[in-house]
């Protein structure tokens, strides 16, 4: 696939990182010739210094034979423009990265598609949609809902208490007197390997374990994790940004407590008359004396959503010195994954790789309906439809060649989430969600095809 990615900036850097692991044609356009002299040394890709809104400048990169064009530069006029002018030129795809949610929240007012842009993508709203997800399900580090919540991922970090730690899957399940989750990738604590798991797979304390589950299976989980489950009421939120001030709309339409915490007065202030039902004070939210005059070790949660990841992190740091029990702090650099079991930190939230789990799907073969990368683990989660007469259809699951590395966590047919075991056989129209390593994706798509 031919792709030509507007804009080296964070979003644009991970992007064609990422895709130029899938072995395809990339060419990065942006005016700043140190960003590209740094994506051409890093990447192995084309680069182009260039406006993206010039016409000769996307005709220079043969434009009219791109498969997918996508404008990830900081200003959204940009994007939209230049995703104008690629379809125009003859792109068969286009992408724009906007900050504006007005334009994603009337989409059924404008028809982008016809204007020439196939998708808007917010960077600000898949964060705070998110955030909202992660407090919703607060036991968990990391969730992703398919198909509205049909079926859901969690991710957890199983502690010695756990009831699961010791036993291998097929004991497990044995134990359970239904089957409403099903693992689907286990990233250990020693050694950091990431497994797909069979019937044999030993759970072990530490483990960071990944479940595709039922709404009725939530419950079971919070016991596997050995944690009760206490609904989040009172949140901090830490930063006034637009995600900040996005996710305190949406909690507080969720009938919960929000105090933010704002730097710029000019900004808390104008917090003050937006948000009428949540609690705005101007301070500094790395000031310790703050946060307990603020009671922060009441707080049920902290959220530190402010433009600079190391102030996101020690103030979550901070919270959890307190007692706060769940913590979640925006970062910019994907390399603090690695950090954030290892420190304390309940979830890092980086926008880059939500971006790129949502542009990822218009790059994949087959069917794919919706796609996940998970936090700090080598897996990916895929949702695929079944066509008529794909391999996927034509036996049960346990008959099925499936690689090592890939595993169906799910299926929803007739609008109904259902976990499939190996008596299963997948029928036309089911959307299948799995897991797989990505050496084994490849091997997987053809299954759908």
């Amino acid at each position: 696939m031919k792709i030509i990615i507007a804009g080296a900036g964070e979003v644009g850097f991970h992007l064609s990182k990422l895709l130029s692991y899938e072995s395809h044609e990339i060419i990065l356009i942006d005016k700043d010739k140190d960003r590209l002299l740094y994506a051409d040394t890093k990447l192995d890709i084309k680069t182009q210094q260039d406006d993206a809104t010039s016409i000769s400048a996307l005709m220079n990169a043969n434009i009219e034979n791109t498969d997918l064009f996508i404008a990830v530069t900081s200003s959204e006029t940009t994007n939209i423009t230049a995703c104008v002018i690629s379809k125009k030129l003859g792109a068969k795809q286009t992408i724009a990265r906007i900050s504006n949610s007005e334009f994603t929240d009337n989409k059924d007012k404008i028809n982008f598609t016809e204007l020439g842009i196939d998708e808007l993508i917010s960077t600000e709203e898949l964060a705070t949609n998110e955030i909202k997800l992660l407090l919703e399900k607060a036991t968990f580090h990391e969730t992703h809902e398919f198909e509205e919540g049909k079926l859901t991922m969690v991710g957890l970090t199983l502690s010695l208490t756990a009831p699961f730690v010791g036993k291998t899957v097929k004991e497990a399940a044995d134990s359970l007197a239904g089957i409403n989750f099903m693992p689907i990738v286990i990233k250990r604590k020693i050694g950091g390997e990431t497994i797909i798991p069979r019937g044999d797979t030993l759970f072990k304390e530490g483990d960071q374990a990944y479940f595709i589950t039922l709404q009725e299976g939530v419950e079971e989980l919070n016991r596997l994790a050995a944690k009760k489950y206490k609904p989040i009421k009172d949140v901090m939120i830490l930063g006034g940004s637009k995600i900040g001030q996005k996710s305190a709309q949406n909690l507080c339409d969720k009938s919960m407590n929000i105090k933010i915490i704002e730097y710029h007065k000019k900004r808390a202030i104008e917090l003050a008359e937006e948000l009428p039902n949540a609690l705005v004070i101007y301070g500094d939210g790395r000031d310790v004396e703050l946060l307990e005059e603020e009671n922060v070790s009441e707080m049920d949660a902290v959220v530190a959503v402010t433009g600079r990841s190391e102030t996101n992190i020690m103030s979550c740091l901070v919270a959890k010195s307190k007692g706060v029990e769940r913590t979640i702090a925006l970062v910019q650099n994907v390399d603090y994954f690695n950090l954030s079991k290892n420190i304390g930190i309940d979830t890092l939230i980086n926008k880059k790789l939500l971006a790129a789990n949502t542009i990822f799907r218009y790059i994949r073969k087959g069917e794919v309906l919706e796609m996940t990368i998970l936090n700090d683990v080598n897996a990916e989660i895929l949702e695929f439809k079944a066509q008529k007469n794909s391999k996927i259809t034509r036996k049960m699951i346990k008959d099925l060649k499936m690689p090592r590395g890939a595993i169906i966590g799910g299926v929803i047919r007739d609008n109904e989430g259902i976990i499939a075991l190996g008596d299963f056989q997948v029928r036309e129209n089911d959307k299948v969600v799995m897991c797989c390593l990505p050496k084994n994706i490849s091997k997987v798509e053809k299954m759908f095809n």
